[in-house]
């Protein structure tokens, strides 16, 4: 099993692979976000049954190494390693499409555990790109169009916009949303759906004269799945 690490902590890198080796792992080492993109996406399809990625990078992050990655359609399985221990780091990790996350210090044991399964299971499929209309979005390249036209959302008018594509024709309730796309335990006011409702529209409806995001009074939103 052939696996790319890219690490800049010269000795951990260095001990990672040895380790790994002992495992019975062939581990290519480069050093910088770059070189771990450039070897990601330039080698032969399937020469790497795993990617070991460290966040802190320096030239690209892992985040974004891994974004592009993903951008790119190269859908090898993805475990990243961080210094920083949060909620939110690992969110935007696995977010960005990466498929396991480790948090150093780490036990070698488990990252030798964590990688035999991603591997296992093998290279994720690439998500489906949602449809309405003309209206798509990629989850996989985080990108929103209509007809040939790409808009630029932002990570939450995403968020929102992907949880109702991901229900056409069904009515949600503002508090679904909440729940869904803020936070179970969100306690600001409610109302920040119809701010975030609005900012959709302006950017996926009023400019192409459609009302894909119908308000369903007293209820909640309906994405009409032919795109308004």
């Amino acid at each position: 099993m052939r696996l790319l690490l890219v690490e800049d902590e010269v000795g951990l890198a260095e001990t990672i692979r040895d380790g790994l080796s002992a495992e019975g792992f062939t581990t290519d080492v480069v050093f910088t976000g770059v070189d771990g993109l450039w070897a990601a996406t330039e080698q032969p399809h399937g020469a790497y049954d795993a990617v070991v990625l460290d966040i802190m990078l320096p030239g690209l992050s892992g985040y974004e190494v891994c974004r592009r990655m993903r951008q790119q359609e190269v859908w090898t399985p993805v475990l990243m390693l961080t210094a920083k221990d949060g909620d939110y780091d690992e969110a935007d990790a696995l977010d960005l499409g990466a498929d396991d996350y480790l948090t150093k210090p780490f036990s070698f044991v488990v990252l030798v555990a964590r990688l035999r399964a991603l591997i296992r299971r093998g290279a994720p499929q690439r998500p489906a790109v949602l449809a309405a209309g003309d209206l798509r979005l990629d989850p996989a390249r985080r990108r929103v169009s209509r007809g040939d036209d790409e808009i630029t959302v932002t990570p939450r008018e995403f968020a929102l916009l992907e949880f109702l594509m991901r229900r056409p024709g069904d009515v949600v309730a503002k508090t679904s949303v909440l729940e869904n796309v803020w936070d179970a335990n969100f306690d600001g006011d409610p109302n920040i759906v119809e701010v975030y409702v609005g900012y959709l529209r302006k950017k996926i409806d009023n400019p192409y004269g459609r009302s894909a995001i119908r308000t369903v009074r007293g209820v909640g939103y309906r994405l009409d799945p032919d795109g308004g």
